[in-house]
């Protein structure tokens, strides 16, 4: 405590970000501040604390300071270190919630329209669409009212021939040179208005069209335009009458207890109420302040930015504000309504943020347990020399040999971080030598060490094997041969679900209810799963029928019944004993061949 003691006397007034760290050097904090000396001399001086902030401040072993020009600077900082070191007490937005949007693609000479979750800097973007409403129901919509093309068809000099969406009456077929230019730019000025709020004269076409096709007695292109004035009618009683239409805000409300948080967002667009989403949240920081400037800011680093966040009064506005000008290039309102619909929009995101934190507590703490605290527990049971942060697990995946792959799943803190998985095919090992396979594997993933690759594959503090023994001993042979020796190294047998590791001839079995071991099976379980993705994916590429000649028993004819009742590798890997059964010419006993080899082999 001494070399802290000195350190935080030295301490600059000035702004910048503070990363705090753990015995073992693992970053457990990132802060920003607007005047590091206080703020990092808070959290060992103050008195008050809570629950959180006092079990992170036990494990503070060291700190650093990065000093910036100004406060922005250092909220952009911080954001950037908290992604890549994902700290364990910082906020650490998991949002699975990737929400549609509506895509106008208005830079094409004649705009497509399409629905998407990514959000790029390529035309006009409507929703997000949070349910009640399909965004397939409104592009069918904008198809058989607008008549605009959903496709991604190349339009060139050539015409090509009209696809049945013309036929259809759901298409202007600008590909087949059947409209002009201004013609179909018209269309999509009605379209785009219709998407920003404007139902009526949707409403009318189709009104128009339903009874048109009623007296036709056209009854199920009637019905069809009914279920479309349904919807209309659903979108109407969205919009909030005394709201201004042309309003896009986003209303945030934050409640705590200082040990959780719950945050409840409510999106409007064009007046109308889109829907909402709760977020559980946990963190090391002293204020309600610091919780949801966190939130605001990695929130909005994977959704669109309102015109207006309508919020709680202790949100950093101007700093914020000022954020996602410089960064987002947008100019965003930050307000905190005294009176009036935006203050009761805000009571009514304050009511579910504090009946979800409420609801949330005992999930966020089965969540720790099997997270946090089972990677603890792993590190006590297998003697690891420090916490299991960053841990990867590898598994190979072929049939007979045939197009071998590899898989490496990553857990952060004991959850799946997909962003970081990797696929490898494998190139150099003749048949189904596992082990080879997997040497082949692990000397491609560790070279990336000590190069400039590194920073996109950090190195793992345990590296898990699926499989046993021979498995482990084939690849410590990698290690030993590239001079890797600060990375922990086990595997798991699926059979007996036993961990082996280095120091030990004898298995280790940890009991089947332990959450450490349900952490385990869920990486081993993933990169299966994972390894088996990738391998069909190249697999149904070959010509099926060429699999299964390898199966003892199949000949010719059994393998033209199998493709003609399931068509697909996948199908005929998924497929059970029953369903083989159902295949002419194929009994219980080759039934149950064909369904041990798949199993076996994959």
């Amino acid at each position: 405590m001494g070399e802290l003691k000195e350190k935080l006397n030295l301490l600059p007034e000035s702004p910048g970000v503070y990363i705090m760290l753990d015995k073992d050097g693992i970053v457990i904090y990132v802060g920003k501040a607007r005047v590091l000396k206080n703020r990092v001399r808070q959290y060992f001086h103050s008195s008050q604390k809570s629950e959180k902030v006092a079990a992170m401040v036990e494990h503070i072993a060291d700190f650093y300071y990065i000093i910036t020009q100004t406060e922005i600077d250092a909220l952009a900082l911080e954001n950037n270190l908290i992604k890549k070191y994902k700290p364990k007490y910082n906020i650490l937005l998991k949002d699975d919630k990737t929400y549609p949007y509506i895509h106008v693609h208005t830079k094409e000479e004649f705009p497509r329209v399409s629905i998407t979750r990514k959000l790029k800097k390529d035309g006009k973007y409507f929703g997000p669409f949070m349910g009640g409403v399909r965004c397939g129901d409104i592009l069918d919509v904008i198809g058989t009212v607008y008549n605009v093309r959903t496709c991604s068809v190349a339009i060139g000099a050539k015409p090509k021939k009209p696809c049945l969406a013309y036929h259809l009456g759901r298409c202007l077929a600008p590909c087949a040179h059947l409209c002009t230019r201004e013609e179909y730019a018209e269309r999509i000025k009605e379209a785009l208005s219709f998407l920003d709020g404007n139902y009526e004269k949707a409403e009318e076409i189709s009104q128009e069209k339903m009874l048109r096709f009623a007296e036709n007695e056209e009854f199920e292109l009637a019905m069809e335009y009914r279920e479309k004035l349904q919807m209309l009618s659903k979108l109407k009683l969205k919009r909030i009458t005394s709201l201004n239409r042309a309003l896009n805000a986003d209303v945030v409300a934050l409640r705590t207890n200082f040990l959780y948080s719950a945050v409840n967002v409510l999106v409007t667009r064009s007046g109308i109420m889109q829907g909402g989403s709760n977020f559980a949240l946990e963190d090391g920081s002293f204020a309600e302040t610091d919780a949801l400037t966190a939130f605001l800011i990695q929130y909005y680093s994977n959704h669109e930015l309102p015109d207006q966040i309508i919020t709680q009064d202790f949100c950093e506005k101007e700093l914020l504000e000022e954020y996602f000008h410089t960064h987002f290039n947008k100019k965003v309102e930050i307000v905190f309504p005294k009176l009036g619909v935006k203050k009761q929009l805000l009571d009514m995101a304050e009511k579910n943020a504090a009946d979800y934190l409420s609801k949330a507590v005992d999930k966020i703490k089965h969540k720790d347990d099997m997270t946090k605290n089972a990677c603890e527990r792993l590190k006590d049971i297998l003697g690891l020399k420090k916490y299991p942060k960053r841990m990867e697990c590898y598994d190979i995946s072929n049939i007979s040999g045939v197009d071998k792959v590899g898989s490496m799943v990553v857990f952060i803190d004991g959850e799946a971080d997909k962003n970081s998985y990797r696929r490898f095919k494998i190139k150099t090992v003749e048949g189904a030598n596992d082990y080879a396979s997997h040497q082949e594997m692990m000397r491609r993933r560790l070279a990336k060490l000590g190069t400039d690759e590194e920073e996109r594959f950090p190195k793992p503090d345990l590296i898990i094997i699926d499989g046993g023994k021979g498995q482990l001993s084939a690849v410590k042979e990698v290690f030993d041969e590239m001079g890797v020796t600060d990375i922990e190294l086990v595997s798991l047998a699926e059979r007996e679900e036993e961990v082996f590791t280095l120091f030990s001839e004898e298995s280790i079995r940890i009991n089947h209810r332990d959450y450490a071991l349900k952490m385990l099976q869920r990486i081993r379980d993933e990169a299966h799963r994972f390894a088996i993705t990738y391998f069909r994916s190249l697999h149904s590429k070959r010509n099926l029928a060429s699999v299964l000649e390898e199966i003892d028993g199949v000949g010719k004819k059994k393998r033209m019944a199998l493709l003609e009742k399931f068509g697909t590798i996948d199908k005929i890997i998924s497929a059970d004993v029953v369903s083989l059964c159902q295949v002419e010419g194929i009994g219980e006993e080759l039934a149950k061949k064909i369904y041990t080899y798949f199993k076996e082999e994959l």
